[in-house]
């Protein structure tokens, strides 16, 4: 039946409030994994250098008795260095707007700083898995993973390393080539580099697509199969995921990196790492800076930092380049 005739419904009202949640759900993933895997260290430069030293290769070493001692020469080390970028995320509300009751809290100064904060370190994550090369004049961009990548790589036809560069200082980004199908040989073949060069990675960071691809490598003939035991009247898992690989030359976690799923170029890379031979050189930790000037009806804020990527050496890690990384078209 109808509404009695003249009565006053909530679909006439214009002084509803709405009901909203007061704790608002962020969408974007807050995880940024290599970020968050590797260490954190201070710096006082804007330039931080250091060097990289190798053990020369085995060789036979037998020596006749009583021999007088001859000595060898030393090998200089590589110096090396990148530079700090700074990183920054700012908003401004209106008095009103903060004195006002809003629903959820959404349009709030204390919001704004936690959202801005996130947001600030999923940019450095994707600074991190960009193929940028570093930038020491200007606008200073840190030379990204990509950019260190010489020894333990694969790429598909046409690509080419990038690498650091004595003669400048600065990183090169790497050369895209060929896209293809990540595949079990690809990562066999890749960690198998690594291994070679004396390093021994933790994890492969990937892009949520290519971690799919990963648990295909289940119905390879040379994969041990794993199963849960089924318990009587119990509830019981179907297995259809791994997380963990172990292969001839080691034992890395996948770990799926979300900020690759939106870019086609970050997305191509399978990054094979060892935390212990990276780090976050910060010159200015991520903060909040308080106390604007206030030059309107309205409070301001600004979250910075300021830091680079160590790179140890690149010999202890590997890349899996031009691969499927958002589909198996792209």
């Amino acid at each position: 039946m109808a509404a009695l005739a003249n009565t006053f419904v909530s679909t006439s009202a214009v002084g509803n409030r709405e009901e909203l949640d007061d704790v608002v759900s962020r969408i974007t993933p807050e995880d940024t994994p290599i970020y968050s895997m590797i260490k954190k260290e201070n710096s006082s430069t804007t330039h931080p250098e250091w060097e990289i030293d190798d053990l020369a290769a085995p060789a036979e070493n037998a020596q006749a008795e009583g021999d007088e001692f001859d000595f060898d020469a030393i090998d200089t080390p590589d110096r090396v260095g990148n530079y700090a970028q700074i990183f920054r995320k700012t908003w401004a509300v209106s008095e009103t707007q903060e004195a006002s009751d809003n629903a959820g809290n959404v349009e709030k100064i204390k919001y704004q700083k936690l959202k801005k904060g996130i947001e600030v370190r999923k940019d450095i994550e994707f600074a991190l898995v960009s193929n940028t090369a570093s930038v020491g004049t200007g606008t200073r961009k840190l030379g990204s993973l990509s950019s260190w990548y010489e020894t333990n790589v694969s790429r598909g036809a046409t690509g080419a390393n990038g690498g650091f560069n004595d003669a400048t200082g600065l990183t090169v980004a790497a050369t895209a080539g060929t896209q293809r199908a990540f595949s079990k040989a690809l990562l066999d073949g890749t960690m198998q580099q690594v291994y070679s060069s004396g390093g021994t990675p933790k994890f492969a960071v990937c892009s949520p697509y290519v971690k799919s691809v990963f648990t295909t490598f289940m119905s390879d003939s040379n994969v041990a199969s794993f199963r849960y035991a089924a318990s009587a009247g119990g509830k019981n898992t179907i297995v259809a995921t791994a997380d963990v690989y172990e292969g001839d030359y080691g034992k890395v976690m996948i770990v799926p990196n979300r900020v690759q799923a939106g870019n086609a170029t970050i997305a191509s890379n399978v990054h094979l790492l060892d935390p212990t031979l990276l780090s976050m050189k910060m010159l200015r930790k991520i903060k909040n800076v308080p106390n604007l000037a206030k030059t309107g009806d309205a409070k301001k804020g600004v979250i910075i930092g300021e830091g680079t990527l160590k790179v140890k050496n690149e010999k202890g890690l590997g890349v899996i380049a031009d691969v499927f990384g958002l589909t198996a078209a792209t």
